[in-house]
């Protein structure tokens, strides 16, 4: 498939730029692949199409305070600092994105902080816009982490047009969130409240964890016409070994798998035995979804509306079907449903 059979036109009302006031009430489009139905519900009803024994799978990973601010040394001019991972926490290497960019060369060191607090020099180029850090601290890796953390802000998507809220630290951030690593939020998993989450424990469905450390290659643009030839970034993936067992047993049982957000299919399909069953896993995967596609663990996917030309609009369209899915999005442009991170959801059922 080419990349312009991914491009639908937005109207920039539909992007959500707050979320729904409580998580589970967010609406749903309910998408049946096998019958091509669609439905139009609320996301807390959810749970009426899941049955005991089903297992939904959530991706743990938590959002880090990526995002910083600096002035060059010098010039004093402001330099965003996008922080992607840690590459050494002895010598405070970071792997960053900076803009703008061109302002940037190796040797300039960056001042954060209103009383230059922490500073930081540029050793490395990366790619145009990537430049490796590293920070000149002399105090413990602890009161680093909390000095990032003092000096970052939630690391909301660009298309957000406001400044970043007290709020935002908590809503860009689902209940379950565990593992520091991600600069993104797993979005289809900012639905789920805890009241929503304990029906379905009582109801016997089964909630299961992984994790995924999103990257901003999730979101890179893809900038190649041949989607064949488009290459993503590596991310850490864990999925333990009580997750693979739940989601094996269902299988067994002729039981759902729920994929909750593109994270956890992308999950999936990295770690699969070759009796089609979900392996434990613990490294890295850069694995692109995109039609057309066999998926072998999840047979149902919870998902949020996404951009444009985005590898996850790629990967929802191989999981729900090309046509169907892209159907689906004009219906939802028609029925004004709210897009992106902070938008309404998508269950996709085969």
């Amino acid at each position: 498939m080419k990349l312009g059979q991914f491009r639908y036109k937005l109207p920039e009302e539909l992007i959500a730029q707050y979320p729904a006031r409580h998580r589970d009430e967010a609406r749903l489009m309910v998408v049946h692949k096998n019958t091509g139905k669609i439905e139009h519900r609320v996301f807390k009803d959810i749970m009426d199409y899941f049955e005991e024994g089903d297992v939904l799978v959530n991706n743990n990973t938590r959002v880090f305070p990526a995002r910083m601010y600096g002035n060059k040394e010098k010039t004093g001019s402001m330099i965003e600092v996008f922080m992607l991972r840690e590459l050494n926490s002895q010598s405070l290497l970071w792997d960053t994105v900076v803009d703008p960019a061109r302002k940037i060369r190796i040797g300039n060191k960056l001042y954060f902080g209103p009383n230059d607090e922490l500073v930081a020099e540029v050793i490395d180029n990366t790619t145009s816009r990537g430049r490796t850090l590293r920070f000149l601290y002399d105090g413990n890796h602890d009161d680093f982490k909390k000095l990032i953390y003092s000096l970052g802000e939630t690391p909301l998507p660009k298309y957000i047009k406001r400044p970043v809220e007290p709020e935002d630290e908590f809503r860009y951030q689902t209940i379950y969130a565990k593992h520091e690593g991600a600069v993104a939020a797993p979005t289809a998993g900012l639905h789920f409240s805890r009241e929503l989450s304990k029906r379905m424990e009582i109801k016997g469905v089964h909630m299961a964890e992984m994790t995924l450390h999103i990257g901003l290659g999730t979101f890179r643009t893809v900038e190649v016409e041949d989607l064949t030839k488009h290459k993503t970034d590596s991310e850490q993936i864990i999925i333990p070994a009580e997750t693979a067992d739940m989601v094996n047993e269902a299988k067994r049982n002729g039981r759902r798998v729920c994929a909750v957000g593109t994270t956890v299919l992308r999950a999936f399909e990295s770690s699969v035995s070759t009796n089609n069953m979900l392996k434990p896993f613990d490294g890295w995967a850069s694995k692109f979804i995109f039609p057309p596609y066999d998926f072998l663990i999840a047979d149902s996917l919870i998902t949020n509306f996404h951009e444009p030309e985005s590898v996850l609009l790629m990967t929802t369209t191989a999981f729900g079907g090309y046509d169907l899915v892209m159907h689906a999005y004009n219906e939802a442009i028609k029925e004004k449903y709210r897009f992106f991170c902070y938008g309404d959801a998508m269950l996709i059922l085969t």
